[in-house]
């Protein structure tokens, strides 16, 4: 079905524009017009960015969201933390799946991300059996973003082992396991139903040399691992290998522009700049990777030796899309005691540097022409609230920086995902079902 939106301004790819007019069919960007008048009855807002990608997340986790934030017994960090997850997850039936997915996407949407990556590693039972379809779960999360109208590539998770080396899984990680016969019938399964596929190797810990050679070729879309997140997955690796995980991939695993490095929190100087010069994304989850404590990814060294970046909500814990931006910028301003640290040009917007980027690397990372209002690319437009005081007398890059640096969500007015106004008002036009879903669910996980 066709559809229009007008724009009074809208940040095209080659900048700011007035009376803008979007024509989508199919969920796609078909026409741009600029310094067009409005028509009577067609849908009208007064400022539009394109939506964000969200490269990295695991919806399951939305539901875990102030469970873990108690002092254990022990010096509390990533480890501890999973501990609390694996005990959680237990529970989880696939109604639930579902029902929490669809809250996460609904999140998400009101938050200014558009389409998700779900890398989904949550694949059997609660005692580790397959499901009749083994692609169950998977299926659960496809629906949950047909339901919200956010856009979806999945990427199912190849996990077979506790750590470096092979070692047999821990009983925590029962759901999560799969030879590579077995993973690649739900590889199959989700291509049969013709979505957006691509492999994740959950990490090097969990996934041998040789089942990565097995698991790669399974799909033509994006790749995506989890690497040096934790300083103990780096010395465990080193015990390993002899090489640091990045250092590794790099050398081993022919990374190149398909592929999307996960955190990647820990890197030397020539891993920064290989990884810059592979032309892999690095997928960067600044509000998760704060609250596990994992560490700082050298953004600014990045950036400047021509890295691609995106970001993503990974556990979920706080869904915002400016609130990663911002996260992402605040933590090299920390550590650097600098201030507009990844804006590259003296007089540059720091917030619509961090946009673009993030729009750029993550439909990279997705595999799917996103992050641009153009011709061919999915019609997904965040429209800003331009009434609120702090607007006042804003617009364009000002307005922007208002959005990331001060406002978050609540700048954000109305949403349109695939052409479909899905938030309006700053809700999801579906919010009070999945609310009352989801809260029955919670309370039951929760007593």
């Amino acid at each position: 079905m066709q559809t229009t939106l007008f724009l009074d301004r809208a940040l095209l790819p080659d900048g700011w524009s007035s009376g803008v007019r979007i024509t989508s069919d199919g969920g796609l960007i078909t026409a741009v017009e600029t310094g067009a008048a409005p028509a009577s009855g067609e849908a009208r807002e007064a400022l539009g960015v394109p939506g964000i990608p969200n490269l990295h997340s695991h919806a399951f986790q939305r539901a875990m969201a102030g469970l873990a934030e108690r002092r254990g017994p022990a010096q509390d960090s990533f480890w501890t933390w999973r501990e609390v997850m694996y005990r959680f997850l237990a529970r989880l039936g696939p109604g639930d799946v579902e029902a929490i997915a669809a809250y996460a996407f609904a999140d998400m949407l009101e938050a200014g991300f558009t389409a998700v990556a779900e890398f989904h590693y949550l694949h059997h039972s609660p005692d580790g059996s397959p499901y009749a379809d083994v692609a169950e779960l998977a299926r659960r999360h496809l629906k949950a973003a047909a339901d919200t109208g956010i856009g979806v590539t999945m990427l199912p998770v190849f996990y077979a082992h506790a750590t470096f080396g092979g070692e047999p899984p821990t009983p925590g990680q029962r759901r999560f396991i799969n030879d590579p016969d077995r993973f690649a019938r739900i590889v199959e399964a989700l291509q049969a139903d013709g979505a957006v596929v691509g492999v994740a190797p959950h990490s090097l810990r969990a996934a041998t040399p040789d089942e990565l050679k097995a698991i790669l070729p399974l799909a033509d879309g994006p790749v995506h691992i989890h690497a040096a997140e934790q300083v103990k997955e780096v010395e465990d690796c080193l015990a390993w290998s002899g090489q640091r995980p990045v250092e590794w991939l790099l050398d081993h695993a022919g990374v190149d522009p398909r592929w999307c490095l996960i955190h990647a929190t820990h890197l030397t100087p020539a891993e920064t700049q290989g990884l810059a010069k592979s032309g892999a994304v690095a997928g960067l989850c600044p509000i998760t990777e704060a609250n596990l404590g994992d560490g700082i990814f050298p953004s600014a060294d990045y950036l400047a030796a021509g890295g691609r970046f995106g970001v993503g909500t990974d556990s979920n814990i706080a869904v915002d899309a400016a609130g990663e931006l911002r996260q992402l910028e605040y933590a090299q301003r920390l550590a650097l005691r600098g201030r507009n640290l990844l804006s590259q040009t003296e007089g540059e917007s720091t917030g619509r540097a961090l946009l673009t980027g993030a729009c750029r690397g993550g439909a990279q990372a997705l595999g799917q022409p996103l992050g641009a209002l153009a011709i061919g690319h999915r019609a997904d437009v965040v429209c800003l609230g331009m009434g609120h005081p702090d607007m006042a007398g804003r617009s364009d890059d000002l307005a922007l920086d208002t959005w990331v640096f001060s406002q978050g969500r609540a700048a954000i007015a109305s949403v349109y995902a695939g052409g479909r106004r899905v938030v309006e008002n700053g809700r999801h036009i579906g919010r009070g079902a999945i609310d009352a879903r989801y809260s029955a669910i919670l309370k039951g996980l929760t007593a």
